[in-house]
Parts: C-alpha cells; structure tokens; sequence
C-alpha cells in the first residue's frame, strides 16, 4: 500500500506490517511515509490552492463529489474487502454499514453544499444611504484529516467529503491499523480525475511519523481528529505553536439509563447492541449502564443471555455477529481491564476472557463479551473508557442519583435513556451531560444534525452544515451604498 501525493502513488523503503486481526497473518505492506514526503504532500496541498482546484466554482466540487461516490460505488465489493482485511468485522455489519456510509457521504456533503447559508444585513448610516454586509465563505486552507480505526472508511469520508466540498485541499493519515480503503479511496480520487495534490495520502504512526509530521506542519491550517482523548491532548499541544483550527472528536465512557417503566424487551436488546456492536469499538458504545433497582435482577440476566448468544466468527460466515478486537496488542489492553475489575472486587457476570476455537482464530485478538457488577462510580474500570465488548451494570433508586451517577464522568460524548414516562426523557436529555442522548434507541442519527462531544469527549461538532461550518471560514464583506 502506497502513499498518494500530487496525483501519483509514492512508495518508500520504509514498510511496516498490515494485519488481519482475525488469525494474525500479515495481508499487505505499507509504505511509511518520512518527514520529506508530508512536506512534498503539503507543498503539493497548497499548490492546488492556488491551482484550478482553488479557481473551481461549488457546482464543479459538487459533480467531483458524486463522481467519487459513483466510483466507490462501482468498487463496492473492493472497500468491502478491504475494511474487513483491516478489521474483521463481520461482513454483514461492514456491508449495511460502513462501505453504504462511506459511498453516502460524499453524496450527502455534496448535497448540503447547495444549501449552505449565508447572512446579508442592511444597516443604516448617519447619511441616510445605508450600507450592505454580506458574508462569503472560503476555504480553511490545507486540512489535515487523521482518522480511527474503528470505522476507518466511514469516519475518514465524514471528514474527507465536507472540507473538500468547501473548497479546501485534504492531507489524510488513517490509522496504521486501517490503510486499505483510505488506499483505495486514494486510487478512487485517481481514477475520477481529481486534481493533483487536492486529496492526498500519507500512511504512518502518530509520534516521530506522518502523525506527528502533519500536526507539528506550518502549511496545514486546520486538523481534524477521531481517536482517544489522550492523542487528541498531544495533537492539541502540537498544534498550539502554529494556533491551527482543530475538530476533535474524542473519547467517550457513555452512560446507558433504564427505567422500570422502560419496554423491557427493547431496553435489553438496545444496551445489548450499544454494549458489544463492533466488538464495543465504537466511540458512542455503552460502558456504565444504569438499571432501576426493581427490574435490576432481571435486566442482568437477560442481557447475559444476549451476551452469551453472540457469535464469534470469521467474517464471512453468515452467522457472525462480533468479530475480532483490531488487534492483538488492543486485546491486550482489554484483558488488563478484565484482570483489573476482578482485582477491584467486580463480579464477572459473563465473559471476562479469551475464546477458544483450535484453529488459526486462536492467532487472531478475539476476546469475551463482558459484563461486569459490584462495582463502585470510583473504580478504575467505571471511570475509565476500555474500548470493548464490556459493561458494568449498577443499580438506581431515583432520577436525581442516577443523574448525578451518569455525570460524573470526565467523559460526555453519548448516552441512552430507556423509558416510558416522556416527560422524564425530555427533563433528563436537557440535563445529561452529553453531546447526543438518545431516548428509547441506540446509534439513531440524522446525519444533518449536530455530533460531538463535551468535555474530554471533543471539540466542535460534526455533521451536516456543522461540518461545513468548520472546513469553510467566513468572511463579511461591507458596502457603502
């Protein structure tokens, strides 16, 4: 897997390793990217600005767009291979969800594009004749995009579509887990024709490689980021000294509410998929659930047995419904916080450890959906975000304590309130501390509403116009009449 910059694929000495996550083979090489490549990638960036791509007008960036969507479209079964070489998601999974959002994407900002709004205000002057202010919106610059690899085409097209739709150059870094589709997005760009050096690629880790290359760069003017919270402090600080525009969209140890009053049905079976959808890799999973103390019992043992009827399976077997953690050294982590709630006195409901097949699977990072009790709001494994098919479930006797319960996080990204009693959700969604609260469902979103976190959970928002607020920086422009 090569590098793209300035319209041509760049391979490089440097390689490291792309791993399939499912038995631990290696499926590809990547070409690493040095410090001389990202320079060549943001001379070629700003180049572009200056270039046809600078001079095109919205109606010629919206036609590109759809151009790249066609084409991803075409190659569907291409990126479907690709996110699950990188992953080990279940195909079903990555074919509902994460190559149609990827290819939708494009359509979408592209769509938005056309509606944007802009202001004009008519002021009066002294003199009687008045005065026109309008505002126009330009492109932010070159914008560096660094993306996860939980959802590695999803996340990085949510990011990818909208700066390039408002005009800007894009320098991408996925993830050295994930390269294959931002690879392929790379060869998409290639083949739809567009200009050189107004999407480019750049593979490599974060410091001392491209991560670190693109958020320490004095030609990139604004920077991008899905990841943890941590990377996203050390990319903050990096990009202080050079005051960069920064979107983060960070971590998360999301709350999940239920009520006695709730659907039980539905409640069990929406914290179930919220708890272990894509192996709990997804930054709006649920790590704390919160059950009314009445139904507490019961909800633990029906969300085991949901735990338990889950299917760890290769890919494209078509009753798999959770694969492999992203890797060995992530399923690492994982176990630590296994090990650790025991040493902090949990009870291990189900799960708490490594599955077993006697294949080639037992050489992949495939761990145990868990769900833990008996912990306190101040142990390590309540408070700190894991990253995987886990939970810890706590009982509540009233709405104030399990508010206070659910904000008292250093977190704010997402949470799931489970109920009957409407006007509880309505009083409890203004007051939870969290960038989206979703009542009675789990993952639901318009994509044209706003997304983003509080707290170590991010800054700024994404999606829809809010998306192209951020890449498209506005200028007032004031007449005399």
């Amino acid at each position: 897997m090569r590098n793209y910059v300035d319209g041509a694929f760049v391979a490089t000495d440097a390689r490291f390793p792309d791993v399939d996550p499912v038995d631990g083979h290696v499926h590809a090489e990547v070409c690493e990217a040095d410090a001389a490549l990202v320079d060549r990638a943001v001379a070629a960036a700003r180049a572009a600005l200056r270039g046809p791509w600078g001079r095109m007008g919205s109606e010629g960036r919206i036609a590109l767009l759809r151009r790249v969507a066609d084409r991803m479209e075409a190659r569907f079964d291409d990126f479907l291979r690709a996110e699950i070489a990188d992953t080990g998601k279940p195909e079903s999974l990555a074919r509902a969800i994460d190559v149609p959002r990827g290819i939708a994407n494009f359509r979408i900002f592209a769509d938005l594009l056309r509606g944007m709004p802009e202001e004009t205000f008519h002021t009066e002057t002294p003199d009687g004749q008045g005065a026109l202010s309008y505002t126009v919106h330009k492109p932010l610059g070159v914008v560096g995009v660094i993306a996860p690899w939980n959802l590695p085409l999803l996340l990085l097209s949510w990011k990818v579509a909208p700066a390039l739709a408002a005009g800007n150059t894009v320098i991408a870094k996925p993830s050295e887990e994930t390269p294959a589709t931002a690879t392929l997005l790379a060869e998409v760009m290639d083949e739809v024709g567009m200009p050189p050096g107004v999407f480019n690629l750049v593979h490599g880790f974060g410091p001392g490689s491209a991560g670190e290359f693109l958020t320490t760069h004095r030609g990139i003017d604004a920077i991008t980021f899905t990841g943890e919270s941590a990377t996203g402090s050390a990319i903050m600080r990096a990009a202080a000294a050079n005051v960069k525009a920064l979107s983060f969209e960070l971590g998360g140890k999301n709350a999940g509410i239920v009520f006695a009053d709730a659907d039980f049905d539905a409640a069990v079976e929406g914290t179930a998929r919220s708890v272990f959808a894509n192996c709990g890799q997804v930054c709006l999973c649920t790590e704390r659930v919160y059950v009314e103390r009445p139904i507490f019992e019961r909800f633990v043992a029906a969300l085991k047995a949901r735990a338990e009827a889950l299917v760890l399976a290769r890919p494209d077997d078509p009753a798999a419904t959770m694969g492999p953690l992203i890797s060995r050294a992530h399923r690492d982590k994982v176990l630590s916080y296994y090990r650790l709630a025991r040493e902090e006195g949990a009870t291990v409901v189900t799960g708490g450890g490594i599955p077993h097949f006697g294949d080639d699977r037992d050489n992949g990072a495939y761990v145990q959906p868990t769900i833990l009790t008996g912990l306190g709001e101040q142990a390590r494994c309540v408070r700190e975000e894991i990253f995987g098919p886990v939970c810890h479930v706590a009982p509540f006797d009233g709405e104030d304590e399990v508010l206070a319960m659910a904000n008292d996080s250093e977190y704010g990204l997402a949470a799931a309130l489970w109920t009957r009693d409407l006007s509880r959700a309505h009083r409890l969604g203004r007051r939870l501390e969290a960038g989206i609260v979703w009542v009675n469902c789990w993952f639901l979103r318009d994509l044209r509403t706003p997304f983003g976190g509080v707290k170590l959970s991010g800054i700024g928002r994404e999606g829809g116009l809010h998306s192209l607020r951020f890449y498209a920086e506005p200028t007032t422009i004031c007449v005399k009449l």
